[in-house]
């Protein structure tokens, strides 16, 4: 299967950690998603990523899509809980971390598609503050370690490697748990070190 890829998306690398954890080898190919002649606007009316071409040539958009779909081939209840109330804890969990991610990313499009002066510090500080309130409730809260990694682990992961990449570990300071929860991730996961981010 092919997956169209940034080699800085958090939530590529999402997807890619999944497919990892689930033995699923993936092709990658890079997308553009500023091209309009990109073909993944045709892949995808909304020209997002990820985007995972299966094998019968259908695309599947997006990242929580796509790993519902991977671990659906895997069987089944790997890395998404089949009993109820395991499933909904881990999707919320994972929901909790995937927008910490768009936020984080909001604030860097903030700062990539305007001037400086033509920032607008009321959406920053709107945006600052959920990843601010997120972090404080998983400092909190810290997610359960289980034996099998799942879905909000990965995404938990890849929403601090984030911060780390594109916000120099800023959020570290004052999240002692978090910091310790990351390095255990990175132990019990070799694959969080080959998908990091790269410009």
């Amino acid at each position: 299967m092919l997956l169209r890829t940034s080699p800085t998306s958090p939530f590529v690398r999402k997807v890619r950690l999944a497919a990892a954890v689930l033995g699923i080898p993936l092709e990658l190919e890079v997308a553009d998603t500023l091209d309009p002649n990109d073909t993944l606007r045709q892949q995808n009316p909304l020209g997002k990523i990820p985007l995972l071409i299966t094998d019968d040539g259908e695309a599947v958009y997006d990242s929580r899509v796509i790993i519902a779909y991977l671990d659906q081939l895997a069987g089944g209840g790997q890395l998404v809980p089949n009993a109820p109330k395991a499933r909904i804890d881990v999707l919320r969990a994972e929901a909790l971390a995937d927008g910490m991610m768009d936020a984080g990313v909001l604030l860097l499009y903030e700062g990539r598609f305007r001037p400086q002066e033509k920032f607008e510090k009321a959406w920053l500080d709107h945006q600052s503050a959920k990843v601010e309130r997120a972090l404080a409730y998983l400092e909190a809260h810290p997610l359960p370690e289980h034996e099998q990694i799942n879905v909000a682990d990965i995404s938990l992961a890849c929403a601090l490697g984030f911060f780390d990449f594109r916000f120099e570990g800023k959020w570290r300071e004052g999240h002692p748990g978090l910091v310790a929860w990351q390095t255990r991730f990175a132990a019990r996961c070799p694959s969080f070190e080959e998908t990091a981010p790269r410009l």
